[in-house]
C-alpha cells in the first residue's frame, strides 16, 4: 500500500473507532451496536480491492481489540475484519465506479451478518458464550438494520475520499514530465527532419541557380558569336 493509502486509512479508522466507542456505544440501542468501524473498512475495501481491504480490516480490528473498553481476546476482531475486508474487496467494480447503490447495500448487509456470525463463532472457539445469552437472531437483525441505516451516510463519503487520495499529484507530475519529454522529442525530431529538408531544398536551389547561370552564359556566348 502506498503512503497516501496508509495515512488516509489510519486517519479514518482512528476517527471511526473514537466515534463508535465514545458516541455509538453509549446510545444503548437494543441489540447490537452500530459498527462504524466495519462500514469504514467496507468503504475502503470497495476502492482498494481485496488485498487492501484485508490489510485495512486487520489493522482496524487489531486497533479495536487493543482499545479500551475491549473485553475480548486480542486478535479476535482483527481476524473478523480481515476476512470481511478481503471478501468485500472482491466486490470492487472493475472501473472503480459504482453504477447503483444496490451493490454496496447488499455488501453492507452481508458484512454485518457475516461479521456477527464470524465473531460469535470465534468466540465460541475460545469459550466466549455471550452471544448465546444475548440472542444471536436479535443480534443479526439489529446489526444488519443499524449498519444499513448508517451506511448511506458513511460508505459513499469514505469511497470518495479514497478515490481522491488515489489521484497522486506526484504521479501526475511525473506523467506530465514524461509527456513533455516525449513531445519535445517528437518536436526535435520533426525539426531535424524539417531542417534536413530545408538544407536539401537550399542545395537544390543552389544547383538550379548554377544551372540557370550556366545556361545564361551559354546563351550569352552564342550571342557573342
Amino acid at each position: 500500500m502506498r503512503v497516501n493509502r496508509i495515512l488516509l486509512s489510519t486517519s479514518l479508522v482512528v476517527v471511526a473507532l473514537v466515534l463508535q466507542v465514545s458516541v455509538l456505544a453509549r446510545l444503548h440501542l437494543p441489540g447490537a451496536v452500530p459498527d462504524l468501524l466495519l462500514l469504514t473498512v467496507l468503504g475502503l475495501a470497495l476502492v482498494y480491492g481485496h488485498v487492501g481491504g484485508a490489510l485495512v480490516g486487520f489493522g482496524a480490528g487489531l486497533l479495536a481489540d487493543l482499545a479500551p473498553p475491549a473485553d475480548h481476546a486480542a486478535g479476535r476482531y482483527a481476524l473478523v475484519l480481515c476476512v470481511i475486508g478481503y471478501l468485500a474487496g472482491l466486490a470492487k467494480p472493475e472501473n472503480g465506479r459504482l453504477k447503483s447503490a444496490t451493490g454496496p447495500m447488499l455488501v453492507v448487509v452481508a458484512a454485518a451478518i457475516g461479521s456477527t456470525l464470524l465473531y460469535a463463532g470465534v468466540g465460541a472457539l475460545v469459550g466466549d458464550t455471550a452471544a448465546r445469552h444475548v440472542g444471536l437472531p436479535s443480534l443479526l437483525f439489529t446489526a444488519a438494520l443499524y449498519d444499513l441505516l448508517l451506511a448511506p451516510f458513511v460508505v459513499p463519503g469514505i469511497m470518495a475520499l479514497a478515490r481522491r487520495a488515489e489521484n497522486d499529484p506526484l504521479a501526475e507530475t511525473n506523467t506530465a514530465a514524461k509527456a513533455t519529454d516525449i513531445s519535445s522529442g517528437w518536436l526535435s525530431s520533426g525539426t531535424g527532419l524539417r531542417i534536413g529538408g530545408q538544407r536539401g531544398g537550399l542545395g537544390g536551389l543552389k544547383t538550379k541557380a548554377r544551372t540557370r547561370t550556366a545556361r545564361v552564359g551559354r546563351i550569352k556566348g552564342v550571342k557573342r558569336l
